[in-house]
């Protein structure tokens, strides 16, 4: 899909133009899931290289943030799906000219769809192509601001039910292997945050050195928290994923202790029946010459010396604290 969006009376105004006709005025072309015809006649018109979904997948800085013919490419990875099981972090590709921003891209993020929807209110908006691209990423820090503070407050929950005071119920260890699941997701959203704080910061610096000098002060000032931004969520991202692997340790840690707990109380019951079953078997056996089988106290001599032997061994795991 291809679509373009020119400053209008109350902000951005969305056409929907023939790929062979790209108005004048047009200040963003967005490219959403193009077609290959598309993505041709932009290049075309524009003059621009279009990179392809395979060529926004790659990692090198070289091939994400390069300048061609005075024209800026830069690629970011963008967290997606993120109310879903499965977040996703994908690549968005923004071209900036010297009078106009073309974005490409496979997702539809919700930042996106938060800036439009504000742009086609305020004019302030759609001043031009580097207000447009300051308005965009803006919203993506934002929304990644907003994955990280609920990334936190589910860690602070999972904590607090993990290490409940010893009054309250202890996790069981099928509990626990919810928590585990809660921490792996957390600690997926956490990495792909990181991932695409990263991506943006590199960016953000990116475009401050190449643009500074054609950007009014006021924007100037606006890239620059931006990237104070992106710095300060990459440092809470990082302190998140420390907290989320010692919470997933700290999980494991109990799984253990639970299962330990149980082997041992096995153990103790083996310990504690293995003398009496001894006696029984003893007194058990079928010999014809076994003087304490004609006894009459033989019996119940021997039941008694069940039960002692049953309970001496119990009395000194309890007096040791074995138990």
């Amino acid at each position: 899909m291809l679509n373009c969006y020119v400053p209008g009376a109350q902000g951005l105004t969305r056409l929907e133009p023939p790929p062979a006709n790209i108005p004048e005025a047009c200040l963003w072309v967005d490219l959403l899931e193009p077609t290959l015809e598309e993505e041709r006649a932009v290049e075309r018109l524009l003059a621009i290289d279009v990179p392809s979904r395979e060529e926004m997948r790659e990692i090198e800085t070289s091939n994400r943030l390069y300048e061609e013919d005075g024209t800026l490419h830069m690629t970011a990875n963008v967290v997606t799906k993120i109310d879903t099981e499965r977040p996703e972090s994908a690549a968005i590709t923004f071209i900036l000219t010297q009078n106009r921003l073309i974005t490409n891209r496979y997702v539809d993020p919700l930042p996106f769809r938060h800036f439009l929807s504000y742009a086609e209110r305020h004019t302030a908006a759609a001043g031009s192509a580097l207000v447009i691209l300051a308005g965009l990423l803006e919203a993506i820090i934002e929304r990644t601001a907003d994955v990280l503070e609920r990334v936190g407050q589910d860690l602070d929950d999972l904590s607090a039910g993990v290490f409940a005071s010893a009054a309250g119920p202890r996790p069981r260890a099928r509990d626990l292997r919810g928590v585990m699941e809660r921490i792996g997701r957390d600690g997926d959203l956490t990495s792909k945050s990181r991932e695409s704080l990263v991506t943006l910061g590199r960016q953000l610096t990116f475009i401050q050195q190449l643009r500074a000098a054609q950007m009014p002060n006021e924007l100037r000032a606006r890239f620059r928290s931006l990237s104070r931004d992106v710095l300060a969520l990459s440092d809470h991202a990082s302190f998140l994923a420390n907290k989320s692997s010692f919470m997933l340790q700290a999980t494991l840690g109990l799984i253990n202790i639970e299962q330990n707990n149980i082997i041992k109380i096995f153990s103790v019951v083996a310990a504690v029946f293995l003398p009496p079953t001894l006696i029984a078997s003893i007194y058990g056996m079928n010999f014809r010459f076994m003087p304490e089988l004609q006894w009459p106290l033989g019996y119940p001599l021997a039941l008694a010396a069940i039960v002692v032997s049953a309970v001496l061994p119990y009395w000194f795991f309890r007096r040791r604290g074995w138990l």
